[in-house]
Parts: C-alpha cells; sequence; structure tokens
C-alpha cells in the first residue's frame, strides 16, 4: 500500500515540474525577463535594476565577473521557484552568438522554450538559429514581445514578421493597448481581462478588470474612445486572421502564442507566467541512443548537459549541471556513470536558486541539480542506476574561429593546461592538438570567448596565454569507411600537416578553405568529413 501513495507522490511532483529555456538575441531583455519571472515567483524582494550595463547593479542571473562589466550573460544560468504550487526552473541561455554553443546545448535539457523579441528590432539573426533548433526537436515554443513601453513596430507587423523569418504560426493571447508613449496596457485575451498602467511613472501594474466583452462603454472611460475604439477593431482583426489557441498544438509546436509586455515595468509578464503554468509541458519523455526513456520511469536516468567551472573562486570547484530525466535522484544513493562504468556517490547535490544553492535531498524528473565535480564529468555524460544509456542531440559544432594558444608564463605550465582542460570540459572551447608537433589549438564559435578564456584563466587559474592566428575555415572530424584501408592510410600521409586530435581523442581535419573539404571529399571518398561531432 504505502508504494501507491509514493508512487502518487512521485507522479504528482512531475506534474507540478515546468523546465523552460528563455532564448533571444542579445539586449531584447532576457534577463531583465528572468528577473520579474523571480519577482512575481517571490524568489527575490527586488530586480537588480539594469538601467544601463556601466551602473548595472547585477542582475542576478548573471554571476560571471565578465558578465557583470559587459552587461552580457555569457553561461547559462539555471533558477528554480515555486508558483501557484508549480515548481518552476528556468535556464537563462546566453543571447550572444559567440556563445550559441552553450545555448544549443541547454536545449536539449528544456521541456519548453520562450521566445524574447525586442519590440523596436523585431526578429534577429540570432533568434532566427536558435528557434530553428527548436523546431528541429519540436519543442514548444511562446513568444513574449518585450519593450512594449518603447516606440517599436505595430503588434500586426510584427506578429507577420515572426510568422516569416521564424517559420512559427503564431496566436495571440495578450495584445497591446497603444504603443510606446501611447502604451497604457494590455488586454490578456486568454482571460478576457484589461490590465492598465497606473502612477506617474508606468511603473505599476492596475489589477485586472475582467471583460466579457469589450463592447460596453465603461471600456471607453477606463482607456479613452479612440483607444477603445482602436481596440476593439484590432481585436476582430485578431479572431478573423489568427487561429484559435489551441493546447495540443503548441504542445505539438505546430502553434505559438504570443504575449507582449514590458519585463522591465512588469508588465505582461504576470499574463504569461499564469498562462505558461497552465499549458506549458510536465518534463517530457527523452531519446537515449538504446531506447525512449519516460519521465515516470522508477528507475533514476539524467545527463550532465553543462559544467561549469569555479562557480566560487575561493574554492577550486566545479558543477556539473544534470537534468534528471526519469526517476528521483537521491542524495548519497550510489548511481553509474556511464561513460567511466564506475558507481559513485554524491553527497551534497545542489539546487539553483541564482547565486544561492542549497544541498537537496530528492530531485524528480525536469529538475536541474548541480553536483560537485572534480573532473569525472564531461559534457553528454550520462548517469543511472544501472542501465547503459547514452542520451543523444549533444553535439560538439565545428568552431568559426582558431588561434594557437601559446604560454606566456613558462612557470605556469601546468596551471595553463589545467585551466585549459577544465575550460574544454565546460565546453566553452574545443581544444585540438596537432599530431606533426603537438600545439594546441583553440577553437571557438566567437572571437569573445578567446577574450573570455584569457581572463578566467588569468583571475581563476593564475596562467597567461597568448594567440597566434592560425587560417582554419573548419574542423572537420574524419570518419573513415575503413581504417586499415590504403585510401585512409594515403589521406592521412597527405594531410599530416592538418589533422588533429579533439579533447575526446577523435580524429580532426583542419580545413582551410570550403574548396579544400570539397577536394578532399573528391579524392577520398570513402574518408567521410562531418562537422559536427555527432554523426
Amino acid at each position: 500500500m504505502p508504494l501507491n501513495i509514493q508512487q502518487m507522490g512521485f507522479t504528482e511532483e512531475i506534474q507540478r515540474r515546468r523546465t523552460f529555456g528563455i532564448i533571444s538575441h542579445p539586449d531584447a531583455g532576457k534577463t531583465t525577463l528572468t528577473e520579474k519571472l523571480l519577482l512575481f515567483g517571490g524568489a527575490i524582494q527586488e530586480a537588480g535594476a539594469v538601467k544601463s550595463n556601466k551602473i548595472k547593479k547585477g542582475a542576478t542571473s548573471d554571476f560571471m565577473e565578465i558578465e557583470r562589466q559587459r552587461g552580457i550573460s555569457v553561461a547559462t544560468s539555471v533558477l528554480a521557484f515555486v508558483y501557484k504550487n508549480k515548481k518552476i526552473n528556468i535556464l537563462d541561455t546566453p543571447g550572444h552568438k559567440d556563445f550559441a554553443e552553450d545555448t544549443f546545448r541547454t536545449l536539449t535539457a528544456v521541456d519548453s522554450v520562450i521566445v524574447v523579441i525586442d519590440v523596436a528590432k523585431g526578429v534577429e539573426e540570432q533568434t532566427e538559429k536558435l528557434v530553428e533548433v527548436c523546431r528541429m526537436r519540436n519543442i514548444p515554443i511562446i513568444v513574449f514581445i518585450n519593450k512594449l513601453d518603447r516606440e517599436g513596430k505595430d503588434a500586426f507587423d510584427l506578429m507577420d514578421e515572426v510568422e516569416q523569418k521564424l517559420g512559427l504560426k503564431v496566436c495571440p493571447l495578450s495584445f497591446p493597448i497603444g504603443m510606446g508613449y501611447d502604451f497604457q496596457g494590455i488586454y490578456n485575451i486568454y482571460e478576457k481581462k484589461i490590465n492598465l498602467f497606473s502612477g506617474e511613472h508606468k511603473q505599476t501594474v492596475s489589477e485586472g478588470t475582467e471583460f466579457n466583452d469589450i463592447s460596453v462603454p465603461e471600456l471607453d472611460t477606463m482607456i479613452g474612445e479612440k483607444a477603445a475604439e482602436c481596440l476593439r477593431e484590432e481585436l476582430e482583426l485578431v479572431q478573423e486572421v489568427y487561429p484559435r489557441f489551441n493546447v495540443e498544438s503548441y504542445l505539438e509546436g505546430s502553434l505559438q502564442p504570443v504575449f507582449f509586455g514590458s519585463a522591465l515595468n512588469n508588465f505582461g509578464v504576470k499574463e504569461l507566467l499564469d498562462c505558461f503554468i497552465e499549458i506549458a509541458p510536465v518534463p517530457q519523455a527523452k531519446k537515449a541512443e538504446e531506447r525512449l526513456v519516460d519521465a515516470r520511469e522508477e528507475k533514476m536516468s539524467g545527463f550532465v548537459f553543462k559544467i561549469h567551472a569555479n562557480m566560487d573562486p575561493n574554492h577550486r570547484n566545479r558543477l556539473a549541471f544534470v537534468k534528471i530525466v526519469s526517476g528521483t535522484f537521491k542524495r548519497n544513493a550510489p548511481y553509474l556513470h556511464v561513460r567511466l562504468d564506475k558507481k559513485l556517490k554524491f553527497s551534497s547535490p545542489n539546487a539553483f536558486f541564482a547565486e544561492k544553492k542549497e544541498i537537496v535531498e530528492v530531485s524528480y524528473p525536469g529538475d536541474i541539480v548541480g553536483i560537485p565535480d572534480t573532473g569525472n564529468f564531461k559534457i553528454g555524460d550520462t548517469l543511472t542506476e544501472g542501465e547503459v544509456l547514452h542520451f543523444k542531440g549533444i553535439p560538439s559544432f565545428s568552431p568559426e574561429h582558431f588561434r594557437y594558444v601559446n604560454n606566456a608564463d613558462p612557470l605556469k605550465a601546468k596551471q595553463l593546461y589545467k585551466g585549459l582542460d577544465q575550460l574544454m570540459d565546460e565546453g566553452v572551447a574545443q581544444l585540438f592538438t596537432l599530431n606533426l608537433n603537438g600545439r594546441k589549438i583553440i577553437g571557438t564559435v566567437g572571437a569573445l570567448q578567446y577574450e573570455v578564456i584569457q581572463y578566467r584563466l588569468e583571475h581563476e587559474y593564475g596562467a597567461k596565454c597568448q594567440y597566434e592566428n592560425l587560417p582554419v575555415h573548419k574542423a572537420c572530424w574524419v570518419a573513415p569507411e575503413d581504417e586499415k584501408s590504403e585510401e585512409f592510410k594515403a589521406f592521412k600521409r597527405v594531410k599530416q600537416r592538418y589533422l588533429a586530435n579533439d579533447k575526446q581523442g577523435k580524429l580532426v581535419f583542419l580545413a582551410d578553405s570550403a574548396f579544400s573539404i570539397q577536394m578532399t571529399q573528391d579524392k577520398y571518398p570513402s574518408v567521410k568529413l562531418h562537422v559536427t561531432s555527432e554523426f
């Protein structure tokens, strides 16, 4: 009998969980939205007023020094809070394109996403790439159009742009009353309510008045005749043009609800959150190479999607972020580390709330657990209760930039290699070692990463490095059909100067141009070249 109660409690805990990522172009207000969600969740008392990046009070989710200086999010932070008895796990991702790889990996750990779009700039290039990844995986998407208190594009134009550029099918669940200087508030289509700005500086939100019928004259007195007339026309148009909201279509990834608001002024955020906890998916099944793993299975399984070094600069520590896929993760229970094939116990698994982390006894599917790590984990590692599983979809992409890394302080060679080793395990960048002379090459998605690496090597490991440019176009992972074939031997002999090994020891061909990849492929057809490490 107790088992049923326990089982019931377990199912209930899964039903309570919502794990999602927030993605956007830099500066669309993603970190501000994250903060306001925490504010509504009662998790923080005041938001770090992000007035200007120079005098930024430090947003709760940006806790690396370099992020504070630049006002951008470099690493993905994990934040959790409880709202209306739902346990919400947010993964705030870097918007900056130089850190796209971190974001792609984070998307393997979420069940749904919120895409933030700036009302003035509309859909930007980085957003297109990230949404494409979500669509490939059929992740349910909610769109939040932010900064309505500023002058921006017309609401209908914006929705058209979202449909055309992102290939989404939108369905507005809230609608702005005015825009920019005339912005008065939001009509919540989902709940048929009006929320208006009150107060001098448009900082406070007056509680919603219900309107089941917007043709009533009270609307004119509330927002003025002209605005009321305009709202009625726009809502009529919304009904004619856009499909009705349907939860199944949203969960399948074929319909995307749109909300309007201004995160800085707390506007439209509560509507987003209230609707989100109702419609967003609970933890989903995840595909492993061996089989599909259902969240409701009793046995624990989870995977590492991120490693963060030196969460606390005073103690040289790393945290491996594990997404729990099924079963319950218990403190001090032995789990199988599949790649190392050994059992490990974890005495202090952490749950996060921005800079605060606390030790948790039990975690459920959908939760993100931080495990202090001394170097056992790599990105993509799986933990189970004994079954051999490998969760898919955590690829390495070919970097766009390549530089030799040289030691600038001969006395600190050991620190430099340790630092590089740990930063590469985190997935900050990729390290290649040339077969010819053993020189180390760092490959990154964006040039800004080199600064981050240099900064962190110096401040966290006490090592200095210098870079030297290297004219490489792409790194291609080499997969010969037959390793003993004459063709493969010839390939290795001729291309010797351009061959390196990645950190996992896989062979990589560093091509100097797209033409050279094509020529190599034509000359050695049985040696396949791939631009991602998962093929």
